[in-house]
């Protein structure tokens, strides 16, 4: 590869780096993109250009970071740790930014380019942005060049900022509010981000300098919920500022009603008592570039989200962790044993028939059968500070690894073979939800749901056997409404199969 047109891409499965690569490779651009996990970053559609090559490596492991950062010109720090399961994610971001730093310059990089967030280092900072400075201080501090952009809410299909002003909007049509309605932003367009993140290496000058990136407008929060509504076609809503509620409490009720998780929904909403507005617009001279009013990035944003056409989405961020007791292996070993509720159906169809519905499972679609349970489930989940249901999927028929789908994440898509989705609600345990579709001659395919869960503690074991009375007739229901759905004639079942392996307990 020729190394000088060769970019890193750290955080490439990210809601901005699945957007950058594409945006590189048009300009000319090589692309190592780099992430933890390899399933997910080979089921991009980018995984297939022939200007991509793929690296693995952990933001916190600094040979394999240098190693995956080694013969590129320049690298684009897009990693964050702001996502379910990470307690402490400004430690964690400090840790991996000077790693980062240091593995830049080991590897011999030309340039670092990072995406920060905008405001004012004072006292009233809140930990997300203090810990974005610092992310841009450590490495500002190496000795690679580094390129910072700082931005406000960023408005895009699929970030999180817009999809919490979304549902906000469409679901409220009074709101109380705190304070923080009236604090000034900046909005800008996701695809002026994108501009500005290509731009920066197009353009030498932007080396070793730190530029804030805004749109064309400054407006209140309440503006801004103003200029959703009008686009969106919504009467005005009807906002009451409240001093007496505190940005904590505010997250309570911005989790309650957008599909984005206390992890994300916390600190967001601290951050939005801050100003966050351009001290400069220096960059707007270096890299000219027609900047979307607020008016315009809301309704292009709106657009692609009803034509199902989100490339990323803000769900996509985060690890995909694989349970080692996933193939149900040794029990013990595991932590346990893992129970599992298992059903089969044979009916008249080939597996690409089967595969065709059953990979529209979950979001708009539901869960053919018995969803006021998942519904109430998923309210349950909100309740106790998790993700529910709103989360929904990112489109209504393709699925890759790595993809939310309610409150599953996608770890397994063979095609016309095998789904497999770990649970990211609030479980005394874990739990995994499997499909696997078997042709078993011409026109007949046996569609097996498998349900498998290893508990945590006394709890997890009670939480089982609760539930165990309901599974059996909720995952018949469900196989037996898929088959109609597919339009074959049931052949068999369900009935439970044989053990897929003797160490796993049938409940």
């Amino acid at each position: 590869m020729d190394h000088n047109r060769t970019v890193a891409v750290l955080g490439a499965t990210g809601y901005i780096g699945g957007r950058l690569v594409p945006a590189l490779l048009e300009r000319g651009w090589r692309v190592r993109a780099v992430g933890r996990n390899p399933d997910k970053l080979r089921c991009r559609a980018f995984a297939s250009n022939p200007n991509v090559e793929l690296a693995r490596a952990d933001a916190l492991d600094g040979p394999a970071l240098t190693e995956a950062l080694r013969g590129c010109f320049a690298a684009y720090y897009l990693v964050h740790s702001m996502f379910p399961g990470v307690k402490d994610f400004e430690d964690r971001d400090k840790r991996a930014a000077m790693t980062m730093r240091d593995a830049a310059a080991e590897a011999g990089l030309a340039r670092l380019v990072y995406l920060g967030g905008l405001g004012d280092q004072d006292g009233s900072l809140s930990a997300h942005l203090k810990s974005r400075m610092e992310v841009g201080e450590i490495l500002a501090g190496g000795p690679v060049p580094l390129t910072w952009l700082r931005a406000a809410m960023i408005m895009g299909s699929g970030s999180a900022s817009f999809e919490i002003l979304r549902y906000l909007v469409e679901r409220l049509p009074v709101m109380v509010t705190p304070a923080w309605v009236k604090s000034l932003s900046q909005p800008i367009a996701v695809t002026n981000v994108i501009d500005y993140l290509c731009g920066s290496l197009d353009v030498p000058e932007t080396a070793g300098r730190t530029f804030d990136i805004g749109g064309p407008d400054i407006l209140s929060y309440r503006e801004l919920f103003d200029v959703y509504a009008r686009v969106a076609g919504l009467r005005k809503r009807v906002i009451i500022p409240v001093p007496v509620l505190t940005p904590k409490l505010s997250s309570y009720w911005i989790q309650l009603v957008t599909p984005v998780p206390t992890s994300l929904s916390r600190p967001l909403a601290e951050g939005l008592r801050n100003k966050v507005v351009c001290r400069e617009n220096t960059i707007r001279e270096l890299i000219p570039t027609r900047l979307l009013s607020p008016e315009e990035a809301i309704a292009r944003a709106l657009d692609r989200t009803v034509r199902h056409e989100v490339e990323t989405c803000w769900s996509d961020a985060g690890s995909m962790r694989v349970p080692e007791w996933i193939d149900c292996g040794d029990a013990p070993y595991a932590g346990g044993t893992v129970f599992e509720s298992a059903h089969t159906v044979t009916l008249s169809a080939t597996p690409a028939r089967v595969w065709h519905v059953l990979t529209r499972l979950g979001g708009d679609e539901g869960w053919m059968y018995g969803d006021w349970l998942w519904k109430m489930r998923g309210r349950l989940d909100k309740l106790i500070g998790g993700t529910g249901l709103r989360r929904g999927r990112r489109h209504p028929s393709d699925l890759r690894v790595g993809d939310a789908l309610d409150f599953w994440r996608v770890l397994v898509v063979e095609e016309n073979s095998r789904l497999r989705l770990l649970a990211e609600m609030k479980v005394p345990g874990e739990a995994l939800l499997q499909f696997d579709v078997e042709e078993r001659g011409p026109n007949r395919t046996a569609l097996t749901l498998r349900a498998r869960f290893l508990p945590r503690g006394l709890w997890g074991i009670v939480y089982w056997k609760a539930l165990a009375p309901v599974h059996t007739p909720l995952f018949k229901g469900m196989l037996t409404a898929l088959a109609r759905k597919v339009g074959g004639a049931i052949l068999s079942g369900p009935v439970t199969p044989p053990k897929e392996d003797s160490k796993c307990r049938i409940s």
